[in-house]
């Protein structure tokens, strides 16, 4: 597996995120510095979920289910979205390949310990429904691609990174959302090259793109996604009974 390479400060993201949020359960970093290919001006996207008071949700009012702080560490601009944990895994339920990828993200900034009892059964949420997460999201990706006036690194890697994840979800189980280690078993070889030119620039044109070549191999994805769905034995359903029973546990301890 291809190390992921990173300057990241952990505990003071960590600090940063449980004085923001004193419940969180757990921190990972998602977005780019996750997927293998952040540049110089990348912020840092923290994801987790956090647990409400027992006596907030057994009342009447909804307690509050997301919160999003957004500030600075480091010098670098850090935006997190936390969940309530009932809410989190409710998606997780739901073939939320996002999800599952900051549950499954190797970069833990907070809550080690909490992850390894959540990720037995986070495993059991990969289902082969976790194709219609991926097919909108790079049909998303490409509707970007459209609207572009110069085509962008960080858009095609992107759109490869969530087509390679998805079809590596559903041939194998696993979810590896980072796009050095994925292309170490499909070696697609402009992905390097595409990964440089990101490096510099966050948001930068990528000067003499073959657009028309990017959307044929993209069409490729496209129908490789959709082979791999309809090859796929992975469950079609996630365990709601057992996970519904790990929060009532979490809860009431």
């Amino acid at each position: 597996m291809a190390a992921i390479v990173h300057d990241l400060d952990f505990a003071a993201l960590a600090a940063w995120g449980t004085e923001r949020v004193p419940a969180a359960l757990f921190w990972t970093v998602s977005g780019s510095h996750l997927y293998g290919f952040p540049s110089v001006d990348s912020d840092v996207d923290l994801r987790g979920c956090f647990i409400a008071p027992l006596r907030s949700v057994l009342g009447l009012k909804v307690p509050t289910e997301t919160v999003e702080p957004k500030g600075v560490v480091g010098g670098r601009e850090v935006e997190a979205v936390s969940h309530e944990v009932g809410k989190y895994l409710r998606l997780a339920c739901k073939h939320n390949g996002y999800v599952l990828e900051q549950i499954f993200s190797p970069l833990v900034v907070h809550g080690a310990e909490f992850l390894a009892a959540l990720r037995p059964l986070a495993a059991l949420c990969v289902t082969r429904h976790c194709a219609h997460h991926y097919r909108g999201f790079l049909a998303t990706q490409r509707k970007v691609m459209d609207k572009e006036p110069a085509l962008r690194a960080k858009t095609l890697l992107y759109a490869y990174r969530v087509a390679m994840t998805g079809v590596h979800l559903l041939e194998t189980g696993a979810v590896v959302s980072h796009l050095p280690t994925l292309n170490e078993r499909f070696g697609v070889p402009y992905i390097p090259e595409l990964i440089a030119r990101k490096a510099d620039a966050e948001t930068g044109a990528l000067a003499g793109a073959d657009v028309a070549f990017h959307c044929t191999q993209l069409d490729a994805w496209e129908r490789r996604l959709d082979e791999a769905e309809a090859a796929s034995t992975l469950p079609h359903d996630a365990p709601v009974g057992e996970l519904s029973e790990f929060v009532a546990d979490l809860r009431l301890a």
